[in-house]
């Protein structure tokens, strides 16, 4: 009897180190997946009105990477927060913030090729899949080169129901406005970093959607390759 209590407790015993350890294993996890970006700057140098001035649409990027400052930079530019209460760079219907920004890693220094999602609370990117996906992307986008060209894309996507359920259908139409509001913010901030980009609305939103690992009700809305211009 007496051996049998003492194998009962060392099973009890090894099954708690088995499962710390496995939590602790997926909290290492988790946080490993989770990267801390650089501090956004708020003074770049260069005036609102020159970059409102220098902004085009560029469809020809060189090979030179992105750096992991540039992409926490435009990442900050379109849904950074900039309040204690929460209040971000664009501005959004009821604050509610319907929007979920991505950066579609290739040739970025200091960052994995892979899909990251924007975690603007604390200003971090949430790894989503490993992997350079450009070329897949690109073909969802039609087969626009750029696409695949850009050392870096961001995809913004719209959660409608987190507007819907305060505005109605209204809140959709919430949501474009706001895409337009960041999307801006992320083309004048790459032309205050000496970059380019372009914004892309033609693409197999279902294709884009997979590729992403979009949750069932978020949906893309644009594409925006970004890099240093070719000439």
């Amino acid at each position: 009897m007496g051996k049998i209590v003492f194998s009962s407790i060392i099973m009890i015993a090894l099954i708690l180190i088995l499962t710390i350890g496995g939590c602790d294993a997926m909290s290492a996890t988790i946080l490993k997946d989770t990267l801390q970006l650089p501090d956004p700057k708020t003074d770049s140098g260069m005036p609102l009105e020159e970059t409102l001035l220098k902004r085009r649409s560029i469809r020809s990027f060189s090979d030179e990477s992105l750096s992991l400052e540039q992409i926490s930079q435009l990442l900050w530019a379109a849904q950074g927060v900039t309040h204690q209460r929460g209040y971000r760079t664009a501005p959004s219907a009821g604050a509610l913030y319907p929007l979920e920004i991505y950066v579609v890693a290739g040739q970025v220094k200091g960052l994995d090729a892979g899909i990251y999602r924007y975690i603007p609370q604390g200003h971090k990117l949430k790894k989503i899949t490993d992997g350079d996906k450009r070329e897949e992307l690109c073909r969802a986008a039609l087969n626009q080169s750029f696409v695949k060209n850009a050392p870096a894309v961001f995809i913004l996507s719209a959660v409608y129901q987190r507007v819907t359920g305060k505005y109605g259908d209204r809140g959709i139409k919430y949501a474009f406005i706001e895409v337009g509001h960041a999307s801006q913010n992320i083309c004048l901030q790459a032309v205050a970093l000496n970059l380019g980009t372009v914004v892309i609305g033609a693409f197999h939103d279902n294709h884009v959607k997979r590729i992403m690992v979009m949750d069932a009700n978020e949906y893309p809305v644009y594409i925006i390759p970004a890099g240093r211009p070719e000439n």
